[in-house]
């Protein structure tokens, strides 16, 4: 069972805790990491694109000129795919791209993440998130530049909004609830902070 420490916002060690090896020391599948970031982002897609087909197009219902005797290709329509302003053939049309993928291979390319975040020391337990102000600048110089960390995804046990607030207008910050974990944005951000309670949470439903 891995024991990581414990830091608070100021970036100094408090406590320890250990970390349940069923959730946090998993064997990387990139197979089920990848199943299960290929159903997040086919899901994310509108499939609206739609073009006219000769059906579609205005007009075109008198047929342009005689069928024979006047030395021309033969013609019925002016909105044929051929014709300028004429249908498109084989255009896209509106469909569904969604794709859905088991509960159990979701969770546990979530886990695989998470104990690959742990192994790289990517991986960071807070106290807790208690801001005591909204203020995006003092979020930034603790976490951004205190910790040294580009990009991290804070993850709570329930909605903070001093967090939320605060973080919502960095592009390097994300902040969510823990039963919202998901693969896309654990991929996203290198680093992700977890409060004491958002670990036990998680524990609790990917265990």
């Amino acid at each position: 069972m891995a024991k990581v420490k414990v830091f608070n916002l100021d970036n100094k060690q408090v406590d320890e805790i250990t970390l349940k090896p069923e959730v946090f020391e998993v064997e990387m599948n990139r197979h089920v990491v990848w199943e299960a970031m290929n159903a997040i982002l086919a899901n994310r897609r509108q499939g609206n694109a739609s073009v006219k087909n000769r059906k579609d197009v205005s007009g075109g219902g008198k047929k342009p000129w005689r069928q024979k005797g006047t030395g021309r290709a033969r013609a019925g329509s002016t909105r044929s795919p051929l014709w300028r302003s004429g249908g498109t053939v084989h255009g896209p049309q509106p469909r569904d791209f969604s794709s859905a993928i088991p509960k159990k291979k979701r969770r546990k390319a979530v886990r695989c993440l998470l104990s690959d975040k742990l192994g790289e020391k990517k991986l960071r337990v807070i106290d807790n998130f208690e801001l005591g102000e909204i203020k995006t600048r003092a979020l930034h110089e603790k976490v951004i530049k205190g910790m040294e960390a580009s990009t991290v995804l804070l993850v709570d046990n329930e909605v903070n909004r001093e967090l939320y607030l605060s973080s919502r207008n960095n592009p390097r910050m994300k902040t969510m609830v823990a039963t919202d974990l998901n693969v896309y944005d654990l991929m996203k951000y290198e680093y992700v902070f977890l409060s004491v309670d958002a670990v036990k949470r998680i524990e609790e439903v990917l265990g």
